[in-house]
């Protein structure tokens, strides 16, 4: 789960609190579609933490919640991405039976 926020200390604070109660979590910068300032950019907190508890430091620290699929959990500041899962041949939408 992530939590966005604009201010660096706010996330800082929330990783902070997060590890004291226990749970994984660390900051990275959240780059924008179409934003070219690297200043502009929000700061992501990655967790392990129940929404409820992210929620609840969300609201106090003016951020917001991203809860996304779900579907990768937190990695560690600076690790490599797994390897994408991609086709090996093109998909045949209109003719299956040729192959």
């Amino acid at each position: 789960m992530r939590a966005i926020f604009f201010d660096e200390d706010d996330a800082r604070a929330v990783v902070d609190r997060l590890r004291a109660d226990g749970f994984e979590a660390h900051v990275e910068r959240e780059r924008l579609a179409g934003e070219d300032d690297d200043e502009d950019h929000p700061w992501a907190v990655l967790s392990d933490a129940p929404a409820f508890m992210l929620e609840v430091l969300v609201d106090t620290h003016d951020g917001w919640l991203d809860e996304g699929d779900g579907a990768e959990p937190p990695r560690e500041q600076g690790a490599p991405s797994p390897p994408l899962h991609l086709p090996t041949a093109p998909k045949r939408i209109k003719r299956p039976d040729l192959g």
